[in-house]
């Protein structure tokens, strides 16, 4: 688990990708300008790669286990009371 912000040079203990990246941060968004809410920020291109911006938030993420989807049949067992 990491604890703060992390550093321009730091990467993930498994992958090796980079951790401080736009896609990574709280502020991007693939449907506004640049890609990012923070109008202050200077504009990235390589939204996967570490960079320098002064706005970079962590984004806060939970991952789960895999949730059972019901299929169709379970859905119409259901519908008519099986």
């Amino acid at each position: 688990m990491l604890s703060g912000q992390p550093g321009r040079s730091v990467t993930c203990l498994q992958c090796r990708a980079d951790l401080r990246v736009c896609l990574n941060c709280e502020h991007f968004d693939e449907h506004a300008a640049y890609q990012c809410r923070e109008r202050r920020a200077e504009p990235v291109m390589e939204k996967d790669r570490a960079n320098f911006c002064e706005y970079f938030e962590m984004v806060l993420r939970t991952f789960g286990g895999t949730k059972k989807v019901p299929d169709a049949a379970d859905k119409l067992r259901k519908l008519l009371g099986d």
